[in-house]
This record gives structure tokens, C-alpha cells and sequence, in this order.
């Protein structure tokens, strides 16, 4: 490596962690005292608070990357312009593509580490503040988990397992419920191709029960096409936590779309796209961000006065258009793959235009 690009990659490493650690700490400051109130009138101590706010630190940096991409290239181009190495490097014949290399592979590299986070890091830290708020404040306890694609709920009396497939939350594919005595003994085995719970009753479909004798240890297996069941439950008291999507890991999304385990797959695939093309999203920023600071330094003569009004712009078009193209996606009004990667392609299309431009 050179030594322009040692010096341009430590630049942009040095303020990517400044704007980093500047936002990081406004973000933890801002939220602490929101939620202070919380943990105090729940009666907890300070310390789970401080633990709280410690283990939100990598959703924080997560959220927090693409911006952070983008006001750190400009931030480098800016302090280049302002003294007037960007000059001296034009007048020794260097191109604007070769200048800006550098801290494309420094947003890469950040890049790189952000899915390093969200495969590894950041679903046990999503896990823990979730657990914390949720069921340590909030008292919401959940009363059923989501296990590749079954949901497994313990009633008062057995346990249930199926494959949620209708909208209504009614009807119940592949359903079992299965009772154990005092001692782990199977007492009842219920099972079904289909339940459907309609006039407060469990209609159960093309199944069969297997249930113990009143003496031995034997049991009766009974098959049925059609039968109704006294079960205690209903559909509604198999609470899954919405927010336990988010602490999926990237692999865990993938799976959970292509083996179309959600009765909506198109949600899924919306789901895993919108959160890898996030993490990609500083790439468009920089490259569109880079150029236009560059123009704007021809045209004006303003450097870091401009830096961060015209990269909060731009970040703030680009996440509403992001955002924008994910509430249609899950609307199924637009492909996932489209909705998800639409920005980049055309936001880093225009970028390499501009810089190709400034070549010149």
C-alpha cells in the first residue's frame, strides 16, 4: 500500500470512529434518560439500566454505520479541499477515482465488521436487551417460542406444536398437542394435518389420538377424520413476541425465507433483503456524497461548512427511500430483491458518474 492510501485510510478510520463514538454517546445519553423512568418504577436497580444501555451498544453502532460511512468520507474530502491537498494531488496528475480508492475500501472494510456484528454479535446482544425490557420491565412474558418454523406453546394442561399458516391466526397446520403426567409420562398424543378453532372449539382433521390406558402401560390409538376437542387453549393465547424476529442472525433470516417457514415467504425474503442492503447502504452514501462535496467545493468555495448538511441530506433521502421501498415490498407491491437494492444501484450509478466526471 502507498502512501496515499495509508494516509487517506487512516484518515477516514480516524474520523469514521469520531463521528462513531460522537453519535454513539449522544444515542446512550438520549436513551437513558427516556428510560430511566422505566427501570426505577419497575424497581430496578441502576446497574441493570447501565447493563441495558451497555448491551445496546453494538444495535446502536449497527443502525448507526451507514451515516457514519458517509460523514466520514466527506469529513476527509472536506479537510482535503480545506487545505488544499486535493490541489496538490490534481496538480501531480492524480484522478479523483484514484483519490477516493482509499476510503471506498475503508467503507468496505466497515462494511465487512457490521456483517461480522450482525452474524455474531448482534442477535445475543438483541437477545439479552430484549429479555432486560421486555420481561424484566415490561412483564411481558413470552408464552410461546418459534423454532424453525413450528410454534411450541405451554398450556396448563400439554404443550402444542404447529405451523401457523392463516392470516387470522385460526387455522393450524401439522398440529399436535401432547399431555405428560407428574412423573414425564406420556398421557395423551393428539395429532392433526389441520386444526381450526372456530365457535370456541378445536375442529381437528384427518389425525389420530394416542392416549394411556387407566391401567399398565399400555395405550389406545384411536384415528379420526373429523373431531372436535375440549382443548383449554385458544388461538389467541399463543403469544410470540414480535421483536424476537430481530434477534435472527443473517443466516437465520436466509434459512427462515428460503425454506418458507412464515406464512408469508414474500415477507421473509423482504425481511432478509431490507437487512443486508442496510448494512450496504453507506456504500451508496459515500459514493454519491463524495462528488457532490467536490461540486459543491467548485461552485462555493465551502468545505466543512457544507459537509454536514449536504451528507444529512443525502442520508436522509436515502433511508426514506429505503424505507419507502420496504413498506412495499412487505405490501408485495414491489420484489424484495427489488425494493431492497434499488437504492444502491442507482444511487452508486450516479456516484461513479459524478466521480468519473471529476476526472476531467
Amino acid at each position: 500500500m502507498i502512501l496515499l492510501d495509508r494516509y487517506l485510510l487512516v484518515q477516514f478510520f480516524k474520523y469514521f470512529f469520531l463521528v462513531l463514538c460522537s453519535l454513539i454517546a449522544v444515542y446512550l445519553l438520549v436513551d437513558f434518560f427516556e428510560r430511566i423512568d422505566n427501570f426505577t418504577n419497575a424497581g430496578k436497580p441502576v446497574n441493570l439500566a447501565l447493563k441495558y444501555m451497555l448491551l445496546k451498544v453494538p444495535v446502536m453502532y449497527d443502525q448507526l454505520v451507514p451515516v457514519c460511512i458517509l460523514l466520514a468520507g466527506i469529513i476527509t474530502m472536506g479537510l482535503l479541499n480545506h487545505n488544499h491537498e486535493m490541489m496538490a494531488l490534481k496538480a501531480a496528475g492524480i484522478c479523483t477515482s484514484r483519490i477516493v480508492r482509499p476510503m471506498l475500501i475503508g467503507a468496505l472494510l466497515s462494511i465487512m465488521l457490521t456483517i461480522v456484528m450482525a452474524q455474531w454479535v448482534l442477535p445475543p446482544a438483541i437477545s439479552a436487551t430484549n429479555k432486560i425490557w421486555y420481561e424484566e420491565i415490561k412483564r411481558q412474558v413470552p408464552r410461546g417460542i418459534d423454532r424453525n418454523g413450528r410454534i411450541y406453546y405451554r398450556g396448563r394442561q400439554g404443550v402444542y406444536t404447529f405451523r401457523k399458516t392463516h392470516a387470522k391466526q385460526t387455522r393450524f397446520n401439522n398440529f399436535i398437542y401432547t399431555v405428560w403426567d407428574s412423573d414425564y409420562q406420556l398421557q395423551k398424543f393428539i395429532t392433526a394435518n389441520q386444526a381450526i378453532y372456530e365457535d370456541g372449539v378445536w375442529h381437528l382433521h384427518n389425525g389420530q389420538v394416542k392416549q394411556k390406558k387407566t391401567t399398565g402401560n399400555d395405550y389406545d390409538i384411536s384415528f379420526f377424520v373429523s373431531e372436535t376437542f375440549p382443548l383449554p387453549e385458544k388461538p389467541e393465547d399463543f403469544f410470540i413476541p414480535p421483536y424476537h424476529a430481530k434477534e435472527m442472525s443473517l443466516t437465520d433470516m436466509y434459512e427462515r425465507a428460503r425454506a418458507g417457514y412464515v406464512q408469508d415467504s414474500n415477507i421473509a425474503w423482504a425481511d432478509f433483503h431490507g437487512r443486508l442492503s442496510y448494512i450496504f447502504l453507506g456504500l451508496p452514501l459515500i459514493l454519491i456524497g463524495l462528488p457532490i462535496i467536490l461540486i459543491a467545493h467548485q461552485k462555493w468555495r465551502h468545505d466543512l461548512s457544507l459537509a454536514v448538511p449536504i451528507s444529512s441530506g443525502i442520508a436522509f433521502v436515502a433511508w426514506g427511500w429505503w424505507s419507502a421501498s420496504q413498506s412495499m415490498a412487505k405490501a408485495a407491491y414491489l420484489h424484495p430483491a427489488i425494493a431492497a437494492w434499488s437504492i444502491h444501484l442507482l444511487v452508486s450509478g450516479l456516484g461513479i458518474f459524478l466521480i468519473r466526471r471529476q476526472n476531467r
